[in-house]
């Protein structure tokens, strides 16, 4: 991979201009630049790393032929060889372009599709297998709202997941996740096909983009859901409807008025994110080579087929055993063959 290693050092010593000033920390984007600094103080570091280490090599190449010396220098050029391989590996996929949302809270948006009752309870599995894998990896998941219905199954369940690298860890899982099995309720045992969509939306904050005023209608009205007693008796309940884009987002979880709008302030800023994203995704003439597609929450992208205990991700031709595993958040060979799979397309990108 080609890359300007003068460009790199005047980037960090830009970047370290503008930490040292004393009033750094409280200005836009210094979070940004700090995580930025890391990484490029990382990459010359490798860089100079790798120098070194094919000097040494350059070195033991010249005593290869040394009557006392030749056989550890042998030694020598094969171990270093290896290690220079794998420093420039190691160089090549920090070199490759990070989405700064990576870093961001994940805001997970999972809702029930076609198959009735047991669409719901296969949202309702999909929901505990993201809360279950966000506590094998340390991150914390907060519910925003959940709606359930009578079969035990959820018609939509909204969360926020924080900790590190939480979109960057969950942003492949949006799409829509197929189900096949024999439900609890077929008598005949036979085999349905159900669906649940799932949408994963970096968290938006309120300097990402201007939301003006006089764009949304605000409507408040009683709650109607469970919430504990005191959320049914007032008129706590918003609903914000973006006019431009016609988004609506409906928050009556919380007590408080100011609460559910809040949240749903939140949301609607995700969305209006991701529609700008995808929007953006489909003018780039490299947008058809994306891993994620246009993100669309109509795409089929994984299949979990219980009778033969095999899940298949179609975006990348995975395929593996033990749904069982999977849905309790044993999902991390899923993850890391469509993070490494968008990685090899951003490095294709980059050549």
């Amino acid at each position: 991979m080609k890359f300007d290693i003068q460009k790199l050092e005047r980037e960090k010593k830009e970047i370290e201009g503008f930490l040292a000033q004393p009033e750094a920390y409280a200005q836009a984007g210094f979070a940004e630049r700090s995580r930025r600094l890391a990484e490029l103080t990382e990459i010359l570091a490798l860089v100079q790393k790798i120098d070194q280490t094919k000097k040494n090599l350059a070195e033991a190449t010249e005593l290869v032929n040394d009557a006392e010396l030749g056989e550890m220098a042998r030694e020598d050029v094969r171990v270093l060889g290896l290690q220079v391989d794998a420093l420039t590996v190691e160089l090549e996929d920090k070199l490759i372009p990070r989405d700064p949302a990576d870093e961001r809270p994940a805001i997970m948006e999972i809702r029930a599709g076609a198959g009735g009752d047991e669409a719901s309870l296969f949202a309702n599995e999909l929901y505990r297998m993201y809360v279950r894998y966000a506590e094998r990896h340390g991150l914390k998941t907060e519910l925003i709202t959940k709606h359930e219905n009578e079969a035990g199954g959820v018609k939509e369940v909204i969360l926020k997941v924080t900790g590190e690298r939480p979109y960057g860890q969950l942003k492949f899982e949006g799409g829509v996740h197929r189900v096949q099995r024999v439900p609890v309720t077929e008598s005949q045992g036979r085999i349905h096909t159900s669906t649940a969509t799932v949408a994963v939306l970096p968290e938006a904050s309120e300097t990402d983009l201007e939301i003006r005023p006089e764009d949304l209608r605000v409507d408040i009205y009683r709650s109607g859901g469970h919430g504990g007693q005191g959320v049914n008796t007032t008129d706590s309940a918003v609903r914000i409807t973006h006019l431009p884009t016609n988004i609506v987002v409906t928050m009556q979880d919380e007590r408080s008025q100011q609460q559910n709008r809040q949240r749903a302030m939140m949301i609607l800023r995700a969305r209006l994110i991701e529609k700008q994203k995808r929007e953006e995704m489909a003018a780039a003439s490299h947008a058809r080579k994306s891993l994620i597609g246009t993100g669309d929450r109509s795409e089929k992208i994984r299949t979990y087929n219980f009778p033969q205990d095999r899940i298949t991700d179609h975006r990348v031709h995975f395929s593996r055993s033990n749904v069982d595993a999977a849905m309790d958040g044993d999902i991390d060979d899923l993850v890391r063959e469509l993070t490494l799979a968008e990685r090899n397309n951003l490095a294709e990108d980059n050549e």
